[in-house]
């Protein structure tokens, strides 16, 4: 990860403040807040604001004045049914800010879930900075056969440094036209006094997907339980994955009980559909049930299988 000393100073700065307030406070999320978690090879997650807790999602449940029944098991209990039967609306009462710096192809994917308050960096305003993502040796790998959506058996040797090298020559050469073409020096003058620079909004337009942006994503906590049981599962490609995984650590500190059951009944679960829960009953009855009279296409079959372990 890349913090300038800059940034770091200004973490710190805000890591110094404190303020009283009569809203709830978590102190697990507040031990890391404004704190850069790193993923990838430049990119992290900061939780910058966040409103709300367990408590919270409690209160809205019953509609009361206080904070649930002061009692955690009770709360757990009550969090874990909300869960359980999908009643959203009290999830929604919590929201939390994150910091997140990425790469372009990955934001692209992140802003299909169009549930949250998002802002961009700027680059027809700003200058984009010389970081790019290049894949660590294992996530190197050729498309799948299977899956056109997912990658099969990593590369090796020379075929995975002929790639390594295409990723990071291109993105170098590109990032070095785009600074050539904004012709600015470090202090806004031109580099060349002798011609004008390409117009940044249009500069930018050269650069590579794995270049680096950053945003601040505000979400309530219903919707960024979504976006995670989508983007920290298995299936899900690598690199925003990781960053699921680091959110999850923030969630877990924040809202613990909601957490353990999000992992519980989300996570961990699986749904069958009405004509697997068939085909389940029939086994448990004791009946030898093959795909061909299932009812159930082979990909679902192989599915179904797969979760009973068969």
């Amino acid at each position: 990860m890349s913090l300038t000393e800059e940034q770091r100073a200004e973490i710190e700065a805000q890591r110094a403040e404190s303020a009283a307030t009569r809203r709830a406070t978590v102190p697990a999320l507040e031990d890391m807040l404004y704190r850069a978690i790193p993923v990838l090879d430049h990119g992290f997650v900061r939780v910058v604001d966040y409103m709300g807790d367990d408590g919270a999602v409690v209160q809205a449940a019953r509609v009361s004045y206080g904070r649930g029944t002061r009692r955690v098991s009770e709360d757990a209990g009550l969090i874990r049914y909300l869960m359980r039967h999908r009643h959203t609306t009290p999830f929604e009462m919590c929201e939390i800010k994150y910091h997140v710096k990425l790469p372009i192809f990955v934001a692209r994917q992140w802003i299909r879930h169009r549930t949250a308050n998002v802002n961009e960096y700027s680059a027809r305003y700003s200058i984009l900075d010389r970081e790019f993502y290049l894949p660590a040796p294992e996530h190197l790998a050729a498309q799948s056969e299977v899956n056109r959506q997912g990658r099969g058996a990593v590369l090796e040797g020379d075929e995975a440094a002929q790639v390594f090298e295409l990723l990071r020559s291109d993105a170098s050469r590109c990032y070095d036209h785009y600074v050539d073409m904004l012709n600015e020096g470090a202090d806004g003058a031109p580099a060349d006094p002798g011609r004008q620079g390409l117009a940044r909004e249009l500069a930018r337009m050269n650069l590579t997907l794995n270049t680096y942006t950053q945003w601040y994503w505000k979400c309530d906590l219903h919707n960024l339980l979504h976006f995670l049981s989508l983007r920290a599962d298995v299936h899900a490609q690598y690199e925003i994955r990781a960053y699921a995984e680091a959110m999850l650590a923030t969630v877990q500190a924040w809202v613990p009980a909601t957490f353990a059951a999000f992992r519980d009944y989300r996570l961990g679960a699986v749904n069958f559909s009405a004509a697997m829960l068939a085909v389940l009953r029939r086994m448990l009855a004791g009946e030898d049930v093959a795909q061909e009279g299932s009812g159930l296409s082979q990909r679902e079959w192989g599915e179904m299988m797969g979760v009973l372990g068969r």
